[in-house]
């Protein structure tokens, strides 16, 4: 066995499935709390990365950055998370909350309204050109520490380190704060958290932010470690995440975390033992196994019908 091979496959597969994960979170929490399908979470993802880039060029670019670099990737993941955590907010207010008591296909039909808005929005603002972080030039692609003969880049051990820490903070939020308590009994009967006194308006509105600067910060993770974006790589992204949520178990935290890493190791396996022309196919065949097996995700809850 070919372990140099193994360990760069691992390594692109955690860098990869970390975004995914981050991705899966916004659909699950989502889900949780409106039993929602936001198809628009991977267009939310999309605007994010170009949040980052917009910051990357008003900072001086790539080539003559105007701040340390540090501080630099820093800025861009805030200005993003904060960029996609209002858009997410504002997609709430105005495309799921007015049908927020209708069938449940009207709010899917929004969302994918608002999706294709968001897309060829970006396309009209910025041209159907990709746009590139030009990482290679703002970190030197030599950097990073040798594992097994393999050099693993700065940047992807920063991505994968990143998107852990932002998960396992969103895991301590929601299962030892006040708005993680107030998120969970929403989730299980809105109707009866509402009587007692939480306003589940203000919960789900802070659901949808939280869920959209995860994406945010995703999107900005992929332009730095791949270096180019465009108005099209929500779709694929988004999708690739909302199959690692259902994976996990959509409606369960851990269960995105893991589904994203499941997917993204998958894939890079796929790519690398099998040919790249499978590896959509592969992960999506995983996909058909799982639900056939167990129908609820590797960590979801069978849900019970009142009668």
């Amino acid at each position: 066995m070919d372990w140099t091979t193994f360990i760069q496959l691992t390594v692109n597969g955690l860098t990869l499935g970390s975004v995914y994960a981050l991705i899966a979170l916004g659909y699950s929490m989502v889900y949780g709390i409106l039993k929602l399908l936001n198809f628009a979470h991977g267009e939310v993802f999309m605007v994010g990365a170009f949040i980052g880039w917009g910051v990357l060029n008003l900072l001086g670019g790539a080539v003559d950055p105007r701040v340390p670099v540090w501080l630099l990737i820093t800025l861009m993941t805030a200005a993003a998370m904060l960029g996609a955590g209002l858009l997410g907010v504002v997609i709430e207010r105005f495309a799921y909350r007015p049908l927020r008591n209708a069938p449940r296909i009207a709010p899917l039909i929004s969302a994918l309204g608002v999706s294709f808005f968001l897309q060829n929005s970006v396309l009209i603002l910025y041209g159907a050109n990709f746009k590139t972080y030009d990482t290679f030039t703002l970190v030197d692609p030599f950097s990073g520490i040798q594992l097994g003969g393999v050099n693993v880049w700065i940047i992807r051990i920063v991505v994968f380190v990143s998107a852990i820490a932002m998960m396992l903070g969103l895991f301590a939020l929601v299962r030892y704060s006040r708005l993680g308590k107030a998120m969970r009994a929403t989730s299980f009967d809105r109707e009866a958290a509402s009587m007692m006194g939480i306003d589940v308006d203000k919960v789900i509105v802070k659901t949808f932010f939280i869920g959209s600067a995860l994406a945010g910060a995703a999107g900005v993770l992929v332009g730095l470690v791949f270096g180019q974006i465009n108005h099209f790589m929500g779709f694929n992204y988004g999708l690739k995440g909302f199959t690692a949520a259902v994976i996990g178990g959509i409606g369960s935290i851990p269960g995105a975390m893991f589904g994203g890493l499941f997917i993204g190791l998958a894939e890079a396996y796929s790519a690398g033992y099998i040919s790249s022309v499978f590896q959509d196919l592969i992960v999506f065949s995983l996909l058909v196994v799982v639900l056939l097996v167990r129908p609820s995700g590797l960590f979801g809850r069978a849900t019970i019908q009142k009668v």
